[in-house]
């Protein structure tokens, strides 16, 4: 098995297992700011606009986005992808590694990855940021939560699974979409309390010239 395979049954895995308590243990997360970004990504959109969110998870974040627009999700566990599909049974699901799925050009009014991007190889995140860019439209937009302290490539002990994590400092996260091609509108330093600890991420909302 090679290591790209070990990490995406590390994620995969370590989700399933998460499933039906990870809602629970998100919503005792003080100061969480998903929703306002979400509401300032909604309201630069038109209606009926195509969204697509890279790690879904349950569903619970794209709901807010289903009623008014077009959502693709994308997920690597199935259990996750079952309960998205309960709780947001208007949207579109693939179960995927989206580090490894193609779209055609210019599909999508907006691209999210919330929560999603520390799951993937350090190497690999400047690649990814440069497809999502060719997947938008001229004027597409691009929200994310991204790390803000960097790491290498790890496996840690996370509620109870064994999970992989990966990132850049907030400085470089910023650099790498830029250089990318976006133009960056937003990158906030957030921080909040989960139930373990206090935590920041970087938040990133970013334009695709056009």
């Amino acid at each position: 098995m090679t290591l790209a395979d070990e990490r995406r049954r590390t994620v995969e895995t370590g989700y399933d297992e998460l499933a039906h308590r990870f809602g629970d243990w998100m919503a005792k997360v003080e100061g969480d700011p998903w929703k306002g970004y979400l509401d300032q990504l909604a309201g630069r959109l038109p209606v009926g606009a195509r969204v697509l969110d890279l790690g879904c998870g349950n569903g619970t974040k794209i709901a807010r986005l289903a009623d008014r627009f077009e959502v693709v999700g994308v997920d690597i566990s199935e259990r996750q992808l079952e309960l998205a599909r309960a709780s947001v049974p208007g949207a579109a699901f693939i179960q995927a590694d989206f580090t490894g799925v193609e779209f055609p050009p210019e599909s999508f009014d907006a691209v999210t990855a919330l929560y999603s991007l520390v799951h993937v190889p350090r190497q690999e995140q400047a690649d990814l940021l440069g497809r999502i860019l060719r997947w938008l439209e001229p004027g597409g937009l691009f929200l994310a939560s991204m790390s803000h302290v960097g790491g290498e490539d790890r496996v840690d002990e996370w509620l109870g699974v064994d999970m992989f994590f990966s990132g850049f400092d907030a400085e470089t996260n910023s650099r790498l979409v830029r250089e990318a091609g976006f133009e960056l509108i937003a990158d906030d330093l957030v921080w909040m309390r989960e139930p373990e600890s206090e935590v920041a991420f970087l938040w990133v909302l970013a334009r695709k010239p056009g």
